[in-house]
């Protein structure tokens, strides 16, 4: 009977202890996080969105996406982001990158042919042009892009929008982000951003 008498104490000791817990750590603290992050941070707290200026959302600062047409052709008004192997392309379902070494055949054609493409498109040469412009992220979802190739791609977008292509270069210079904590990375640039500040700048 005592034997009988601990388990069931035992038991019902271990189910108060499951019952306080959930509420304290599954829902206070999650109410609690989610509070402070409001407060503190609330742009990215709720995926860092980014708006139209009639209140339209048109993205996420922390995901990529591709600025094509129908036929998936690069709208040439717009700043072109890398290549992504995510899915079709920065599908935020299929986070990946390509996983090919640097000698793999079809790795090797695939840039080969982005250079040609990305040059025809520029009118630069192909030595101009930066390794991020022809290759993916790890994730397939970067949302920048290197300072050098967004500057590559001025001359393009400041003939299309009709803009002074120094003017357009000071703009694109003005969105550079620097090195995370001041030495962490290369300096780089939001082209989603960079593109919606342009659109919202022409309004």
């Amino acid at each position: 009977m005592s034997t009988l008498r601990t388990s069931t104490r035992t038991a019902g000791v271990a189910l108060r202890a499951l019952l306080v817990f959930t509420a304290v750590l599954g829902v206070g603290y999650t109410l609690a996080i989610t509070g402070i992050g409001q407060v503190v941070m609330p742009l990215q707290a709720n995926g860092s969105v980014l708006e139209t200026s009639d209140g339209s959302a048109v993205g996420s600062a922390l995901v990529g996406q591709s600025f094509t047409d129908a036929a998936g052709d690069a709208l040439p008004e717009y700043f072109q982001p890398r290549p992504s192997a995510a899915g079709d392309g920065y599908d935020g379902g299929a986070s990946s990158g390509s996983n090919y070494g640097p000698e793999n055949a079809d790795l090797i054609a695939a840039i080969t042919e982005r250079k040609a493409e990305i040059a025809a498109r520029e009118g630069a040469s192909e030595d101009a042009i930066p390794a991020d412009a022809v290759t993916a992220s790890a994730s397939g979802l970067d949302p920048h892009i290197s300072v050098a190739y967004a500057l590559l791609q001025v001359s393009r977008v400041a003939a299309e929008r009709g803009i002074d292509p120094a003017e357009l270069r000071g703009f694109v210079e003005s969105k550079i982000q620097g090195r995370d904590l001041g030495f962490l990375g290369e300096e780089r640039i939001n082209v989603l951003e960079l593109n919606l500040a342009l659109d919202q700048q022409e309004d």
